[in-house]
């Protein structure tokens, strides 16, 4: 893998808006409640709160409990969730993607922080959550030696990274996403939980169906062959029919607070970094 790229992303730094992990000590802040340096006020006491926390001198003043709130560093865990499915193996979308982890990864190492990229197809591969450039690299020799193989289960590889993952963290997923939407529906949703980026990766020509004539098409998941037609007409459908089906990703990913993105291969990979970076809700400068 080239990684000349992620000289350019030294520009840029990780952060999110909205929440942070509690798994290990980093570079991010924010307001919980707990011990810390700098507190930021109190609210009232509610169930499951610790009473460690209860401030006495008040409620001797107001016979109700409240709760000290303080600014606590916490970190960000940065978990890359790879399609490895047989489909991201035409053209150069395997490729791609796969840089668009490292470089997620890398921006979190960047920043103190631990990744993990874990593969999935029709299950999920969970990746070990590390720090570092020398796991940083050996995650890259790991993809450079992958070949996408096997079907994919959007829904399930949810389902188990749910599982798995019970700290709030940043979750991007890199896919094709060119499942049954039902599915992936369903796995967006079991996400929310997250500050997810769900970003698309296709080949141009599967993209704008770039293609004329009598063609057999053979899914490179499921293996079915399909003789057809490639003409004017049927490239219009094929572009509606994709449209109806990024929208119902779009859609979805509004619901939830979800970054959505779709990029072709023949898109310079920095651009896509810089697109995400300027555009996404879970980021900011």
């Amino acid at each position: 893998m080239d990684t000349e790229f992620l000289a350019e992303l030294d520009r840029f730094t990780l952060l999110v808006r909205k929440r942070v992990s509690t798994a290990y000590t980093g570079a991010r802040r924010s307001v919980k409640v707990g011990r810390g340096i700098s507190p930021v006020g109190y609210r009232e006491y509610r169930k499951g709160d610790d009473f460690k926390f209860v401030d006495w001198k008040v409620y001797a003043r107001t016979e109700k409990l409240y709760v000290r709130e303080h600014e606590e560093e916490r970190s960000l865990a940065v978990h890359i969730l790879l399609d490895a499915s047989s489909s991201m193996a035409f053209g150069e979308k395997f490729a791609f993607a796969s840089k668009l982890a490292v470089g997620f990864a890398y921006l979190a190492i960047k920043e103190n922080e631990k990744f993990s990229i874990s593969k999935f197809g029709e299950m999920l591969e969970p990746g070990e959550t590390k720090g570092g450039r020398r796991n940083l690299f050996s995650a890259m020799e790991d993809l450079d030696r992958t070949a996408p193989s096997g079907g994919t289960d959007f829904r399930r590889m949810a389902e188990q990274f749910d599982l798995t993952i019970r700290s709030t963290s940043l979750v991007v997923v890199v896919s094709d996403l060119l499942e049954e939407i039902e599915s992936l529906v369903a796995g967006i949703y079991k996400l929310s939980a997250h500050d997810l980026i769900l970003i698309q990766v296709l080949d141009p020509a599967e993209a704008a169906l770039d293609f004329e004539g009598d063609l057999r098409f053979v899914d490179m998941e499921s293996k079915e062959a399909v003789m057809t037609r490639v003409t004017p007409k049927v490239r219009e459908e094929y572009a509606a029919r994709m449209a109806a089906h990024e929208a119902r990703i779009r859609e979805a990913c509004h619901a939830v607070g979800a970054d959505f993105f779709t990029y072709t291969t023949a898109r310079p990979i920095f651009e896509a970094f810089s697109d995400v970076h300027t555009r996404a809700k879970v980021w900011r400068a």
